[in-house]
């Protein structure tokens, strides 16, 4: 019970913010070709975080929080405020181009994140590969995004 009660605790707080998406903005401006309808985003991510917090939880299950790696938590914390930062940026204040610049820097803390976690864990790092790959497709769809609309 208290494996699964742990793995709430990290699933959660990255899970709660893909709830506040609001689609409209997305569904008002010039996409690119290959642009995903929007009802994929909410699909993806929930996706998305469970892998990472599984990759958290596999980590928390070989060493201790207090053994993690400076580098480690960093990455971690980074990542996920930068994260959290992208909806609002792209979508609360409607700009692609901070979304770009928000997701590029998500994309890079995310090889961080799976450099110091595979390192930790091979399994945990694997884990991180759909969330980079996903991430590096994030970037190029906000930097094509704000090319066609600004």
């Amino acid at each position: 019970m208290k494996k699964i009660f742990n793995f709430i605790i990290v699933f959660l707080p990255w899970f709660i913010g893909s709830i506040f998406i609001n689609n409209s903005f997305y569904n008002e401006i010039e996409l690119p070709f290959f642009a995903p309808p929007s009802i994929i985003f909410k699909i993806i991510w929930p996706i998305l975080y469970f892998l990472i917090a599984l990759s958290i939880y596999y980590i928390m299950e070989k060493i201790s929080i207090k053994s993690l790696s400076k580098n480690y938590k960093q990455a971690l914390i980074i990542n996920y405020i930068l994260n959290q930062l992208f909806i609002p940026l792209f979508f609360g204040l409607k700009s692609p181009f901070l979304g770009f610049i928000i997701a590029t820097a998500i994309f890079i803390t995310s090889l961080f994140l799976y450099v110091e976690s595979a390192s930790i864990n091979e399994k945990s790092g694997k884990l991180l590969i759909p969330y980079i790959m996903w991430n590096l497709f994030a970037a190029f769809l906000s930097l094509n995004i704000y090319l066609l609309n600004y």
